[in-house]
């Protein structure tokens, strides 16, 4: 790679890691080509991102972003995470860390807040945004499902007193 194209990746990367919502910094030391294809397949599906790129190139990157903090993670063989949805990237990467003893995450960021390994576990537990979004959905259909219930239930028992009538006076 010649320095035109380490400009333009650390130029675009910068633009990246500008507008992502959150990252996740992991050493992967000792995985397999087999293993790190599982992990980007899996970020992937999640909606994430996985890059493995020189860490001098990543600082490089992260100069002028709000998550400029989080450069001294980047000792060793790293990669970084990072998706739009704070929860995507998390959660992949600590399902994978449970399967995988090479892969241990470092930590990360959120916004400008720092995340040690333990932040990013608390992220991975909690909800996605489709998830939550679900939850909401069922929460406003809940109320209308009982109004409409509360509201047929006189007409239904006013219906089954008129039939019991019916049914007395044709009995007679």
């Amino acid at each position: 790679m010649d320095r035109a194209e380490k400009r333009e990746l650390v130029t675009a990367f910068n633009e990246v890691l500008s507008n992502t919502s959150v990252v996740v910094v992991a050493h992967y030391k000792g995985l397999t080509v087999s293993d790190m294809q599982v992990l980007r397949t899996g970020m992937k599906e999640a909606g994430a991102t996985v890059k493995v790129a020189k860490n001098r190139l990543i600082k490089l990157a992260l100069q002028g972003t709000e998550i400029d903090h989080i450069t001294d993670l980047f000792t060793g063989p790293t990669l970084i995470a990072y998706s739009d949805d704070p929860v995507a990237a998390p959660k992949v990467a600590v399902d994978f860390a449970k399967t995988h003893e090479n892969f241990v995450v470092l930590g990360g960021a959120m916004g400008p807040t720092n995340l040690d390994a333990d932040g990013v576990k608390a992220l991975a537990t909690m909800p996605s945004l489709d998830e939550l979004r679900a939850k909401l959905v069922g929460m406003i259909q809940t109320p209308a499902t009982r109004i409409a219930q509360v509201v047929n239930a006189p007409a239904g028992q006013l219906a089954r007193v008129f039939n019991a009538y019916a049914e007395k006076d044709e009995a007679a």
